[in-house]
């Protein structure tokens, strides 16, 4: 699950994209071009790109052309590519031809070769790096699309080594998809412990560089190689210190950190801090991105059950997450129950769920709140019952546990009762005018922050012209003909005086 949520958003990422190139092709016309075609048409875009040094260009229209014709592409395809647009001395060239000449005999082994289409225009040869780069970005992702990980290992790791040699701001879109590939293939492969340390330094170097793209990647590939092996401290320690954009370049990456920071949080038992950032991450989610919601929905789950809270059954009932959900489901309702057993019995059914989701430690918190959430139930059923018949309907092994479970509740506010330790029973007070409490005031407070909270980001994401603060052209030239007017009035008044 956790590969496809990266795949999914990674997919996602150029049709979220907001700048669009004015003179981009249309639909109809992108429809009728062959993969080929494509391709030759990307690599003049990557070129105008590099001549304007516009790299929203390259976030933009390259990348979503891109992503609309990657499943149509073959080693055929890819081969004729790379030997025609890349010179001969281009360093990854061998590597990428020879890596697909083992994509296509593997390919043969289950399905006829690809016949390529006659009259296809053949792509210019380029030898600017970034064409390069362009090159090895969709030959890795044919690859990862046809599991071939240990191909793409090799080749990222390659690609990495080479774009350390360049320090150009038209490369940083390029090389920030190059690192997550490179990072996605060791985790297939089980070496993702291998890659932190080269992480950590291209970290450094995008920020010495001012690389944004490269910046904001870097950040998220970092978290996720922290919370892959549950090193959730120094996850925590580096987010605290690592530098980032103040404006988020990539609308996924953003999402991803505030999945990453909800995650962190939630473990640190910073309940209401991981509920708003993983509700964040759902609502900027693209809705494409089906792996990354499910994800992100069963930690908010979570996290909503630790903090009291029941989500609502169309929480669950959302396309696509009906059966992801259906363990957290289950869980749920034994938590809106109060069902001791129950919420046992659903722990124990889906134990192998939640060990694969990395969630096993939370549900070992939840039973605390199963246990007050029937205490709840219980203290507005009875006005008196005793402490055995509580720890028959709850579940719990002896009335000295009850006993102690039950003042912890009253002393922390959970339910308005007291105890008769003489007599062992629990006597519930009357039950008072809900509006003459605090709790409306605090969920209004909650409402108001919120509201807040999504005004300050909607300002802080708003784009300005960089030079705004500066003063037009016209400005300099209107107040020196204002001085040269007022300096020729003070003469003529002089010369006019007896």
């Amino acid at each position: 699950m956790a590969k496809a949520v990266d795949e999914e958003m990674k997919d996602a990422e150029p049709a979220s994209t907001s700048t669009v190139d004015s003179d981009a092709a249309s639909p109809e016309h992108k429809s009728r071009l062959s993969p080929t075609d494509q391709l030759s048409a990307n690599l003049a875009v990557l070129e105008k790109a590099v001549s304007l040094k516009e790299t929203r260009m390259i976030s933009g229209r390259l990348l979503r052309q891109t992503a609309s014709i990657r499943h149509q592409l073959t080693p055929q395809i890819l081969s004729d590519f790379v030997t025609q647009a890349l010179p001969e001395d281009a360093t990854m060239g061998p590597l990428l031809l020879k890596q697909l000449m083992q994509a296509a005999a593997s390919a043969m082994d289950t399905q006829d070769a690809p016949k390529e289409a006659t009259g296809q225009t053949a792509a210019s040869t380029s030898s600017l790096p970034e064409a390069e780069a362009y090159a090895t970005l969709i030959v890795t992702q044919y690859l990862v699309d046809n599991k071939l990980c240990s191909e793409a290992k090799e080749v990222t790791t390659a690609a990495v080594q080479r774009l350390s040699e360049f320090n150009r701001r038209t490369l940083d879109t390029l090389a920030a998809r190059i690192y997550f590939y490179y990072s996605w293939s060791h985790e297939c492969c089980n070496s993702l412990s291998e890659i932190r340390s080269r992480l950590l330094a291209l970290h450094r170097t995008a920020v010495l560089r001012h690389d944004e793209f490269g910046q904001e990647t870097l950040v998220n590939l970092l978290l996720r190689n922290y919370l892959h092996y549950n090193l959730y401290d120094q996850a925590e320690k580096f987010r605290a210190k690592a530098q980032r954009p103040e404006h988020s370049r990539s609308h996924t990456q953003y999402c991803r950190y505030l999945f990453y920071l909800g995650r962190i949080k939630a473990i640190q038992l910073e309940y209401t801090d991981a509920r708003d950032y993983l509700q964040q991450a759902a609502r900027k989610a693209p809705n494409s991105a089906l792996g990354f919601r499910v994800t992100v929905s069963k930690w908010l789950i979570l996290v909503r059950l630790l903090l009291g809270e029941i989500p609502e059954h169309q929480d669950f009932t959302q396309p696509g997450l009906r059966q992801p959900l259906q363990a957290y489901y289950e869980l749920t309702q034994a938590v809106r129950g109060g069902d001791l057993t129950l919420f046992r019995r659903a722990a124990e059914t889906n134990h192998k769920v939640f060990a694969e989701d990395k969630v096993s430690n939370l549900i070992v918190r939840l039973r605390h709140n199963v246990i007050r959430a029937g205490l709840r139930r219980i203290s507005l059923a009875y006005s008196r019952i005793s402490l055995a018949d509580v720890a028959s309907k709850l579940g719990l092994p002896n009335v000295e546990d009850t006993e102690s479970i039950v003042a912890k509740a009253i002393r922390d506010g959970g339910i308005d009762a007291t105890i008769d330790h003489e007599h062992s029973y629990m006597s519930s007070k009357e039950v008072t005018d809900i509006y003459s409490t605090e709790e409306p005031q605090s969920a209004f407070h909650a409402r108001v922050a919120f509201c807040l909270d999504i005004h300050n980001e909607a300002v802080r994401a708003m784009r300005f012209d960089p030079a705004a603060h500066k003063p037009k052209d016209k400005l300099p030239t209107e107040r020196t003909m204002t001085d040269a007017e007022v300096a020729k009035a003070i003469e003529e008044a002089e010369s006019e005086e007896p």
